[in-house]
């Protein structure tokens, strides 16, 4: 079944006397799997827990088990003296007070990385798209490269790193950078082309499995799917849902366009990387550049434009409300807006941790 979805959230463990990041000692993954198995897993850091649901009919199933995954991990954690944020930085907390998570994969990364590895102390959002023909999520794949910025700005949530305000409204990039094997993609010319640079980077030692490859968008090397991995983790689950909900429009736009006989104007990696840049410093605040006008356009403008490009599909995947949803975080401003927002009304770090935890289960019930 095409355009199914699947959606990993990765969650801050925060004290709630200090609101600093905290280790759980895998305590919440032992509690969660008793109600979720296999869906809770330890990451690099140990105040961290990451979920995943699993394969999603549509937009409205997605809604029901994000809901639930991030309910459950919220009671387990206060159950054990804990809370959970959702923000794709800690406002304060300084990486190299975290310990790593003692598993075989993440000390390999620790010895091949070392302090490029211990700094990645951030927070993301992974949607994967189920797409059934290998060729077409390579086009896919391809073609929603140009799109990548516009969904990283509905997601900004990192204005923060160590303390201080960044002044960018998401900083995460900028710690990630740091990997090898990060950031938008080459355009590829075919599954052939793509398989051979996954092969050589084996054959000649760079990696020794497709999974660490980490781009924004790659095809997933075990799953019939698509992964878009350039957004933060959002506030609240009605921004994830609409992220998804976008995403998911997109990809179902362009496979119709392609079985068509149509095509979307592919660009260079260094101009989608030019668009990523104003996404990380302004969020939705910024402007786009427009390579067809050669001209900057708004954000809001480029929305608009987006949700008209994908009206033809909404309905199909029923999702209308979920996508025009976009408006909602341009009114009420993404999360990076409203934890700013936070500081300077209170001038207090903390204050925004308490707001990024109260946010985090807003609307769970």
């Amino acid at each position: 079944m095409q355009f199914t979805l699947g959606i990993e959230e990765e969650y801050q463990v925060i004290d709630p006397e200090t609101r600093a990041l905290v280790s759980h000692k895998n305590k919440i993954v032992t509690e969660a799997e008793k109600v979720m198995a296999n869906q809770a897993t330890p990451e690099l850091h140990e105040a961290m827990v990451e979920v995943g649901t699993n394969i999603c009919t549509d937009i409205k199933d997605a809604r029901k088990q994000v809901s639930f995954l991030r309910k459950s991990i919220s009671d387990i954690a206060s159950d054990l003296g804990y809370r959970i944020g959702a923000a794709g930085s800690h406002p304060f907390s300084h990486w190299a007070d975290q310990p790593i998570t003692p598993k075989e994969r993440y000390q390999t990364l620790i010895n091949e990385l070392q302090d490029t590895a211990r700094s990645n102390l951030i927070f993301g959002l992974h949607v994967h798209v189920g797409i059934d023909d290998p060729t077409m999520r390579l086009h896919v794949a391809n073609s929603i490269r140009y799109f990548l910025p516009h969904i990283y700005a509905l997601s900004t949530n990192s204005p923060f790193w160590e303390g201080r305000n960044t002044g960018f409204k998401s900083f995460r990039p900028k710690v990630f950078n740091k990997f090898p094997r990060t950031g938008i993609p080459d355009y590829f010319e075919s599954l052939s082309e793509y398989n051979d640079y996954i092969d050589l980077l084996i054959k000649t030692g760079c990696i020794d499995e497709a999974t660490k490859i980490w781009w924004d968008i790659r095809i997933h090397p075990k799953f019939p799917t698509i992964e878009i991995r350039i957004c933060d983790i959002p506030l609240t689950v009605d921004e994830t849902i609409t992220i998804a909900a976008v995403i998911q429009a997109l990809c179902a736009k362009l496979v119709k366009l392609r079985q068509g006989n149509m095509n979307y104007m592919s660009y260079k990696r260094s101009l989608i990387t030019e668009n990523k840049w104003r996404a990380s410093r302004y969020g939705i605040d910024g402007k786009l550049i427009d390579f067809g006008k050669e001209a900057e356009v708004p954000m809001r403008q480029l929305f608009e434009e987006l949700v008209d490009f994908v009206d033809d599909v909404v309905d199909d995947l029923d999702s209308r409300e979920e996508v025009e949803s976009v408006f909602k975080i341009f009114e009420n401003g993404t999360g990076a807006d409203r934890q700013l927002k936070v500081f300077e009304e209170t001038g207090d770090v903390k204050d925004v941790v308490d707001y990024i935890i109260s946010q985090t289960s807003s609307g769970l019930g």
